[in-house]
């Protein structure tokens, strides 16, 4: 994995909002997964950008 791609995963974890941060530490099943699927949909957006770049 690249430097570049790294600090882009690094800077949407740093910036993820507060809710994905407390589901993903629930109890609750229903609501761990959707914050697991929405920042899995974050970071691919995030690669997906990162790819469109030119070096």
């Amino acid at each position: 994995m690249s430097e570049q791609m790294q600090a882009a995963i690094l800077a949407v974890i740093e910036r993820a909002p507060q809710w994905i941060r407390q589901d993903l530490t629930s109890k609750d099943p229903a609501a761990r997964t959707r914050a697991e699927e929405s920042l899995a949909m974050i970071i691919a957006d995030a690669i997906r950008k990162q790819a469109e770049q030119p070096e």
